[in-house]
């Protein structure tokens, strides 16, 4: 019962790391002057709008490299934030060189831009850090057995017996 709802917990930390990664990658690309704090206010429907497909866009194509590193973290046990950090940032430059065309004949990236690899290891890096603290610091927690209750200890000798039915 308790790996059903770890499951869940995995679930629910991967979601709130793809739409913090979604927001990060979206306010960093489409959003460059945020960086000027005379920028005005932006409109808070296209921002949802946006945000939205952030989302869906991050955790559509990290979800296989980030499944693979949860089930590494799971099977060993492993809880270390830095660790999450560090996953995070490989799959986001995963995530980014998947995207980026590749040139076997040379064994190289064609068209690599420096601030999107940037971004989106970064947005990886955030990730791996908001999954640590909602499921990361309890990896593996599942699989070790629940210590067995204590029994009550015995009334003392000079208390009265509860009434029988």
């Amino acid at each position: 019962m308790s790996l059903i709802g770890r499951l869940f917990v995995i679930l629910f930390g991967f979601l709130a790391a793809c739409f913090v990664a979604g927001m990060v990658v979206v306010g960093a690309i489409m959003f460059p002057e945020f960086s000027d704090l005379g920028a005005g206010p932006v409109d808070p429907g296209v921002l949802n709008v946006i945000l939205g497909f952030g989302f869906v866009f991050v955790s559509g194509f990290a979800l296989v490299p980030a499944m693979v590193a949860v089930a590494i973290t799971e099977a060993f046990y492993i809880r270390g934030a830095l660790t999450y950090a560090a996953g995070g940032g490989l799959v986001g430059l995963a995530c980014y060189l998947g995207l980026v065309p590749f040139d076997a004949e040379q064994l190289r990236f064609e068209g690599i831009v420096r601030r999107h690899l940037e971004i989106m290891t970064g947005a990886g890096i955030v990730a791996g850090v908001v999954y640590w603290m909602i499921a990361g610091r309890n990896a593996g927690v599942w699989r070790i057995p629940r210590p067995p209750l204590r029994p009550l200890p015995p009334l003392p000798s000079q208390s009265p017996l509860p009434p029988s039915s």
